[in-house]
């Protein structure tokens, strides 16, 4: 990463990343850390977010653990409530935390529908609300968000309950970018396709993945860093004029017709 962006390019800015312990999460964190920002690991796994911040600290950068169930209201407003008052600012928000036990359609029941809404789509609506008054204080903010080409573009046997969520993200991160613009507060996301992470358990075992891979016209599934890149880049001044879009990275998997 520090190939790519300047080594201090978040340098002064803090930077909470929630569902940062692990996966595309933890390779966010170790991004934004790497060039410069103070890191908020928010994390359900209070442990291995703060394995996370003690590991990453050690090398030298600053990081710090939180613990946060993003389906409880309370707890995220609480969080952004602590990080103002221990910090006094709130640069960048990436909203990552995600949930999605791979379930058949006629089994998804109350509770699982209730808690893939509230932590995929429901927690972006708190955090957002949560951070405007210290961004709009500030000049400004980024606000970014794992979304996903399941939902938006594509659907997967098992995910319509996380299809649902991640669609209504994307509705989500262009009316906040229109309603915050004013205060200087940007909304963007970032479509994940098939990324090589522990939540891949989900979908199957290593010779799905690799058949998987096989279609994808570059190869390979992605990895964290891929779509880590692309949260920098969002959060960067070149992308100052960009806000409600979303940045596809899926190796160009949704441009085949057919997969042969």
């Amino acid at each position: 990463m520090e190939r790519l962006f300047s080594p201090t390019a978040f340098q002064g800015q803090v930077v909470l990343v929630t569902g940062g312990a692990q996966g595309i999460g933890l390779a966010i964190v170790e991004a934004f850390a790497k060039l410069g920002g103070l890191v908020i690991v928010a994390d359900l796994q209070r442990q291995k977010a703060q394995q996370v911040a003690t590991s990453l600290t050690e090398q030298g950068y600053h990081v710090d653990a939180e613990s946060c169930d993003c389906s409880v209201q309370q707890q995220i407003r609480a969080l952004v409530t602590k990080i103002e008052r221990e910090y006094h600012r709130l640069d960048i928000v990436v909203h990552n935390a995600a949930y999605f036990p791979l379930t058949e359609f006629m089994q998804i029941d109350e509770p699982l529908l209730q808690k893939t809404l509230s932590v995929n789509l429901m927690a972006p609506f708190y955090l957002t609300q949560a951070a405007q008054p210290l961004m709009k204080k500030q000049g400004g903010g980024r606000i970014l968000i794992t979304s996903s080409v399941t939902g938006p573009k594509v659907a997967y046997p098992g995910l319509a309950h996380y299809a649902a969520s991640k669609a209504g993200v994307n509705g989500f991160i262009k009316a906040a970018a229109l309603e915050l613009a004013p205060f200087g507060i940007t909304v963007n996301g970032v479509e994940p396709g098939m990324i090589r992470t522990p939540a891949m358990a989900n979908l199957g075992d290593e010779q799905l993945n690799q058949s998987i891979a096989r279609n994808v016209p570059l190869g390979r599934l992605g990895e964290g860093q891929d779509i880590a890149a692309a949260m920098v880049f969002l959060a960067s001044p070149v992308a100052s004029y960009i806000t409600g879009q979303t940045i596809v990275v899926d190796g160009g998997a949704l441009l085949p017709e057919t997969t042969i």
